[in-house]
């Protein structure tokens, strides 16, 4: 039985998320994993501070997320699409190339809900999650199943403030606090 739950007493804070789509394919009238994201990332109450589609080029990728973790209306940074094993899937190498520190759990419990929905077939996906500049990115693969299972599953709650026992929320103004320091 978990002891994570919703803390009614306290109240929601919500956050800009941007949502980028990595495809050589795709367009917004076909981009159904963007469509899943922001359509619960809206029903959560969190703004859409920024919403793309972009190619499957490592530099360009990491161009953008560098633009948004700049950017004050980003907080959170949800990507779809790139995260396979084929040789264009290079999504996770430019989160890598921006990233101060990696948040392991993030692809462990992914890959615990996916295992449980689609089994071994989990190995093919590098889901990963890391922090830059005070800003969280996450990189989910472009099925919309997949983005289902990570913002429901994970995301919808770890970005909500009133989640217990904890949340990545409550811990925001501590993120960039190393660049404070003296």
């Amino acid at each position: 039985m978990s002891a994570s739950r919703i803390d009614e007493s306290r109240d929601f804070i919500p956050v800009g998320i941007a949502v980028l789509t990595v495809s050589d394919t795709r367009t917004r009238g076909d981009d159904r994993s963007g469509d899943v994201l922001e359509a619960r990332i809206r029903e959560a109450g969190h703004h859409i501070a920024d919403r793309r589609i972009i190619r499957d080029e490592r530099a360009d990728i990491a161009g953008l997320l560098r633009d948004w973790i700049a950017d004050d209306r980003v907080d959170v940074v949800i990507s779809t699409g790139g995260t396979g094993l084929t040789g264009r899937d290079v999504t996770v190498e430019a989160h890598f190339d921006v990233y101060d520190k990696e948040i392991e759990g993030f692809a462990a419990l992914f890959h615990m809900i996916s295992f449980a929905k689609i089994g071994t077939s989990t190995m093919q996906s590098r889901a990963c999650g890391g922090v830059a500049g005070g800003t969280y990115l996450f990189a989910l693969p472009g099925s919309p199943g997949a983005c289902k299972d990570g913002w429901d599953d994970i995301l919808r709650l770890q970005l909500d403030y009133r989640h217990r026992p904890c949340n990545l929320i409550e811990i925001m103004p501590r993120l960039d606090e190393h660049l404070r320091r003296k």
